[in-house]
């Protein structure tokens, strides 16, 4: 329950606000994903007043405020089509408008299309607290933590490469639905391969990284080894992902 509203005008001031030590605070961008499962009162920072909404590229880095809309990404012209895909897939063209790029990573789970493709692309957030340095943390790290994660920082702005090429697949009831498995493989110029899985658990499975793509389709079955639940046995999805990552690896060879 949303016990108070804050909407701060600087970063120290949403830091102090997250760093307070009796009350849990939780930070608000979108307003679509924060965590109505809580069962203890909680108030919120709302961070739209922060500057986070802008997209800046370099030579080899992508570099998106925390607060930049999932559609105001997809709609960016430098982006490559299997990212597209990926946050096409993530939510309806409404629910595009208002998640937040970081906000939609950081509540993510297994069944996330954008969150299991930014793993395979290696992507970092930018994590801020106060009374400490700016850390660069992967998502693969924050992924293994339980929601709420974060608590008691933000997460100013996500990153990613923009050299590798991606590619997105799956397999859902529907077209529009998501996914029941799916991989994302990206391939960068030096030939490193990292390809993850999702469609089921807590967070989506990074299956391999290495310096070329041989072996991933043991790499693939095992990420899926342990995935059955009530849409699909860890069978089906280790066929399913293999048969999907053999695509993958194909087109980004080609």
């Amino acid at each position: 329950m949303i016990t108070a509203y804050h909407r701060p005008q600087s970063l120290e001031e949403a830091l102090k606000l997250l760093a307070r030590p009796q009350v849990r605070t939780l930070p608000l961008g979108g307003g679509t994903q924060i965590d109505r499962k809580l069962q203890v009162p909680f108030e919120v920072v709302d961070v739209q007043s922060l500057g986070m909404e802008q997209v800046q590229l370099s030579r080899e880095l992508v570099q998106a405020g925390a607060a930049v809309r999932l559609q105001a990404l997809l709609t960016h012209p430098e982006l490559p089509d299997g990212l597209c895909l990926a946050l096409e897939l993530e939510a309806s063209y409404n629910l595009r408008q208002v998640r937040t790029i970081a906000g939609s990573l950081l509540a993510a789970d297994g069944r996330s299309p954008l969150a299991t493709t930014m793993l395979a692309l290696d992507a970092s957030l930018r994590v801020e607290r106060l009374d400490s340095s700016p850390e660069q943390t992967s998502l693969g790290a924050l992924l293994a933590l339980q929601p709420p994660r974060l608590q008691g920082g933000l997460a100013t702005r996500v990153e990613f490469p923009r050299t590798p090429r991606v590619i997105y697949d799956y397999v859902a009831r529907t077209p529009a639905d998501l996914p029941i498995v799916c991989v994302a493989a990206a391939r960068w110029p030096s030939g490193r391969t990292r390809l993850a899985v999702g469609g089921f658990g807590s967070a989506p499975r990074l299956a391999m990284d290495g310096p070329e793509e041989s072996g991933w389709e043991a790499a693939v079955r095992n990420a899926c080894a342990s995935s059955t639940d009530q849409w699909a046995s860890a069978e089906y999805r280790q066929e399913a992902a293999a048969i999907l990552a053999g695509r993958c690896v194909q087109a980004l060879v080609a």
